[in-house]
């Protein structure tokens, strides 16, 4: 039992000392090295809540997500209840949507939603694009490789 618990320590301080003098020659660790070549994230979000909290929690996300991987792709698709959020006279974050798209964020209305809801094209935000349909919008972006979130309540 003693021998086991020695060979245990062995190992530890091994391991320990192997990753100082890593840091001190500049050795990057496989993690490092993946992540110096891994490829942007990309990510579709999908927003189907009208809840303006739900909005207010999406915008903090994005700009959280932006703060520490500023280089990834974000999609935003509205549909349903949640076309509101694009909707220039319902919506509570159009300044916030404004700094977003500056920064390469895109949001999308679904066209079935805008129709359902009798929403003229007019009355999205400028910001904003229009896509056929939201859900095959998040599915062709998944096929493309993109991650999927659901956003909202």
């Amino acid at each position: 039992m003693k021998r086991i618990n020695i060979i245990v320590l062995l190992i530890v301080i091994l391991s320990v000392v192997n990753t100082k003098l890593q840091a001190q020659e500049g050795i990057k660790s496989p993690q490092q090295v993946a992540g110096a070549i891994a490829p942007p994230h990309r990510i579709i979000f999908q927003l189907v809540s009208g809840d303006t909290l739900a909005h207010m929690q999406l915008m903090k996300q994005l700009n959280n997500i932006l703060a520490i991987a500023p280089g990834t792709q974000m999609e935003v698709v509205c549909h349903g209840p949640g076309l509101e959020m694009l909707v220039s006279d319902k919506t509570i974050v159009a300044e916030k949507i404004k700094k977003l798209t500056q920064s390469g964020v895109t949001f999308k209305a679904c066209e079935f939603s805008m129709k359902e809801r009798n929403v003229e094209k007019i009355r999205i935000l400028p910001e904003a694009g229009v896509v056929p349909g939201g859900i095959i919008e998040i599915v062709t972006r998944q096929e493309q490789g993109w991650s999927y979130i659901k956003s909202g309540f």
